[in-house]
C-alpha cells in the first residue's frame, strides 16, 4: 500500500486508507519457551536456517498498517500508537509475524540522519512483537515516495538515501536476532504509471534492493546473515517473474522475495466498483469479474513458486486483502472465501501471506477481535 485514499466506508475506512501499488481466529500457542528473546546468543541459535526453512514458521502474518508510515505523524491516519497488548493480540489469534511498514523521512534531517528518538520509538514496537513471539519484518514504506522514480539519471542519488537510511537502521538493530527480518522497500515503480514498465526502471529498481543488501551487510554483526526482503518491481507478479533478478549477496540462502496481491481490483479494493462478488460461489454475472478467480489465483502463485521457491528462495506475500463495502451488505461471505482461497493458495505454493490490516481485524486498543470469521479464514488456510 502506498499514500492514503478517501474512505468509502466505516469499515474500509479503518481498514484500508491506502492506494495499492499493483493494483472465531485460532490461538497462538505461548511462545515463551521456544522463541528467543532479541540478542546475538538467539540469532547464533538460528544462523543455520536458511530463509526457506524459516518461512514455514511465519505463516500467516498480518500488517501493522496505516500506523508507523503515516505521514505527517504516527496517529494521522486514524490508529493509536501501538502497544504490547495489541502485539499480545496478534499472536493469540494466530499469526505467526507482523510486517510493520515504517516512514523515515520525515524524522531525518536534511543530511538523512534519523531522529534517535524516532529510532527509539520503531525499536520499541519491535520490541513489543518479539515479547510476543512473533517474527518481525520492518520496511522503509512509501515514505513520501522518493523512490518512485527508477531511472537511471536518479539511481545514485536514490540509493545514497537508501544506503544511509539502511546503515542507520541495521546498525540501531544489529544485536537483534534472526527473528526480526528486514525489508528494503515497498512497491517501488514509476510514479503513476502502470502496466508494462520500461526495462531502465526494472533494471534501477533492481539496483535499489542491491544497494539495501550492501548496506545491510556491510555493518556487520547479526546483519552479516540476517534474513533479508527485496522486492519486484511495483510487487506485481506478473513483471517479477518476467524480469526481476535477486542481488547479490555476501552470505548464502539469507534472501526473501517479497510481492504483494490484489486482483481483482475492482473486487477488492475499488470502493467505487459495483463488482461485489468473487469466485465459484457467486451468484450473479453481472456482480463478478471475469478473471482473477480461483484458476487465476493459483497460477500466479505458482510462477512465483518456479521462479524462487523452487530454487530455494522464499516468497513473502507481504500484502494482500479485500474488503467489504456497504452498498453491498451481502459481500463479507465473498470476502470470506477470496481471502481463504488465496491464504490457502499462496501457503500451499510455499509463499508466507500477510494480511493488510489497518485496523479491522483487531481493535488497535484494546486487542479484541473485530472480524473473528475472517480471521479464523485466514489462520486456517495458512496453517492447514
Amino acid at each position: 500500500m502506498r499514500s492514503p485514499l478517501p474512505a468509502f466506508n466505516s469499515i474500509l475506512a479503518a481498514l484500508l486508507v491506502a492506494v495499492c501499488a499493483s493494483c472465531a481466529g485460532g490461538g497462538g500457542a505461548d511462545s515463551s519457551s521456544t522463541t528467543p528473546a532479541p540478542g546475538p546468543a538467539a540469532s547464533s541459535a538460528m544462523r543455520n536456517i536458511t530463509s526457506l526453512q524459516m518461512s514455514a514458521q511465519m505463516s500467516p502474518g498480518i500488517n501493522l498498517g496505516n500506523t508507523l508510515e503515516a505521514i505527517p505523524n504516527e496517529t494521522a491516519w486514524g490508529n493509536p500508537v501501538p502497544t504490547q497488548a495489541l502485539m499480545d493480540a496478534y499472536k493469540a489469534a494466530g499469526f505467526k509475524s507482523v510486517r510493520i511498514p515504517v516512514a523515515w523521512s520525515q524524522y531525518a534531517d536534511a543530511n538523512n540522519n534519523i531522529s534517535p528518538t524516532w529510532m527509539a520509538h520503531v525499536k520499541q514496537v519491535v520490541d513489543y512483537a518479539r515479547n510476543a513471539g512473533l517474527y518481525v519484518i520492518v520496511n522503509i514504506h512509501w515514505d513520501g515516495g522518493w523512490m518512485d522514480h527508477p531511472t537511471l539519471d536518479r539511481q545514485a542519488a536514490i540509493s545514497a538515501k537508501i544506503t544511509a537510511f539502511w546503515t542507520q537502521i541495521a546498525n540501531a538493530f544489529k544485536d537483534y536476532d534472526d527473528h526480526l527480518l528486514f525489508a528494503g522497500t515497498n512497491e517501488v515503480g514509476m510514479a503513476n504509471t502502470w502496466g508494462t514498465p520500461q526495462a531502465e526502471w526494472v533494471t534501477v529498481q533492481n539496483g535499489f534492493n542491491q544497494a539495501f543488501v550492501s548496506a545491510v551487510r556491510a555493518t556487520g554483526g547479526n546483519n552479516a546473515q540476517r534474513h533479508l526482503v527485496v522486492q519486484g518491481y511495483q510487487t506485481n507478479i506478473d513483471i517479477a517473474y518476467a524480469s526481476n533478478t535477486l542481488p547479490a549477496d555476501s552470505v548464502a540462502n539469507r534472501l526473501f522475495f517479497e510481492i504483494h496481491y490484489y486482483d481483482p481490483f475492482d473486487f477488492t479494493i475499488n470502493g467505487n466498483s459495483a463488482i461485489w462478488q468473487w469466485g465459484s460461489i457467486a451468484t450473479d454475472a453481472s456482480a463478478t469479474e471475469t478473471w482473477a478467480n480461483e484458476a487465476w489465483v493459483d497460477a500466479e502463485f505458482q510462477k512465483m513458486k518456479t521462479k524462487f521457491i523452487d530454487h530455494g528462495v522464499p516468497v513473502i506475500l507481504g500484502e494482500y486483502g479485500a474488503y467489504a463495502k456497504p452498498a453491498y451488505p451481502g459481500m463479507q461471505p465473498f470476502v470470506d472465501y477470496w481471502a481463504q482461497v488465496v491464504t490457502r493458495s499462496a501457503s500451499q505454493h510455499g509463499a508466507v501471506p500477510m494480511w493488510w490490516d489497518t485496523g479491522a481485524l483487531i481493535d488497535r486498543r484494546t486487542g479484541a477481535q473485530k472480524m473473528p470469521d475472517l480471521i479464523g479464514k485466514i489462520v486456517g488456510a495458512a496453517t492447514h
